[in-house]
C-alpha cells in the first residue's frame, strides 16, 4: 500500500469531499480520467494526489485500486473585507489536507 498526501491545500474541503466519495474505490487509472474532464478546482488537485500516490507505489495505474481518499480540514485563513459605513466583513478561506492511500490489485 502507498500513499501521498497534499497538505494546507486552498480548496474547501466540504466541495473537495464530494470529488473524493467519487473516486474512492475506483481503478487508478479511471479515476485519473473521470478526474481529468470534472469541471472543478478540487478534481485537478486530487487528480494529482492520484498521481502521485501510483508514482509512488511503483506499481502501473493499470492494477492500482484507489482504497482511500480523504479530505479533512486544515487550517483557515481569515480575512476581511471593507463594508459600508465604516464597516468590515469576514471572509473565510479555508484549507484542505488530502490523503489517498493505493493499493495493487
Amino acid at each position: 500500500m502507498a500513499r501521498a498526501l497534499l497538505k494546507f491545500v486552498r480548496v474547501s474541503p466540504t466541495k473537495s469531499r464530494l470529488i473524493a466519495r467519487e473516486v474512492q474505490g475506483m481503478n487508478a487509472e479511471q479515476a485519473m480520467a473521470a478526474l481529468e474532464f470534472t469541471p472543478n478546482k478540487a478534481a485537478r488537485i486530487i487528480a494529482k494526489v492520484v498521481a502521485s500516490a501510483v508514482a509512488n507505489s511503483g506499481i502501473d495505474a493499470q492494477d492500482c485500486v484507489i482504497t482511500s481518499c480523504r479530505v479533512d480540514n486544515g487550517p483557515v485563513l481569515k480575512r476581511f473585507m471593507q463594508r459600508a459605513r465604516g464597516t468590515a466583513s469576514g471572509i473565510r478561506k479555508p484549507t484542505a489536507h488530502i490523503l489517498v492511500e493505493v493499493e495493487g490489485k
